[in-house]
């Protein structure tokens, strides 16, 4: 089993309810269980400034998939609740967005999937709620944790206490 963290949004209707649904759906199968999740996050759009804001959150979980299967066990969970890639800009508007942060301490390069996610370091909305479940691991390519990456944020967005997870 490998211990993986995802990094939930959505920007489009009801957002606590459809980060609420992905994660239902995330382990409504024997290879995924959630362990724990951050609070919610009123976060600042990041890359396309003139949409709604986000609400965010990061799960921990352990599963028997592997990175790429997960990858497409997060792509078809997104679909299901109304994801649309095609004719969106990129950093669009969305009803649910599911990126892979860290798989154990792997890092994976390929054409679909990369892993450390290569903008998480740069991202408030991704470091603030790591921060409440694992501030010290270390970025296994940067070899900083997650405390330092947030305490080196050039330009941080807004990012606000939102609420809780109920599943």
């Amino acid at each position: 089993m490998a211990v993986v963290y995802l990094s939930l949004g959505s920007n489009s209707g009801d957002k606590v309810g459809f980060i609420q649904q992905a994660v239902k759906l995330l382990q409504n199968c024997d290879e995924f269980t959630v362990v724990r999740t951050s609070t919610l996050y009123e976060t600042e759009p990041w890359g396309k400034k003139d949409q709604e804001w986000f609400v965010n959150a990061v799960i921990e979980a352990k599963t028997k998939f592997s990175a790429v299967e997960l990858l497409h066990h997060c792509q078809r969970v997104e679909q299901s609740l109304g994801r649309v890639r095609e004719g969106v800009p990129r950093w669009g508007q969305r009803t649910i967005d599911i990126d892979i942060l860290f798989y154990g301490h792997e890092v994976i390069n390929l054409p679909e999937l990369t892993i450390p996610h290569k903008y998480m370091h740069e991202r408030a909305f991704v470091l603030v709620p790591l921060l409440e479940l694992i501030p010290l691991f270390k970025h296994p390519v940067l070899n900083k944790s997650i405390s330092e990456m947030h305490e080196e944020l050039e330009h941080p967005e807004d990012v606000f206490l939102y609420g809780t997870i109920s599943v």
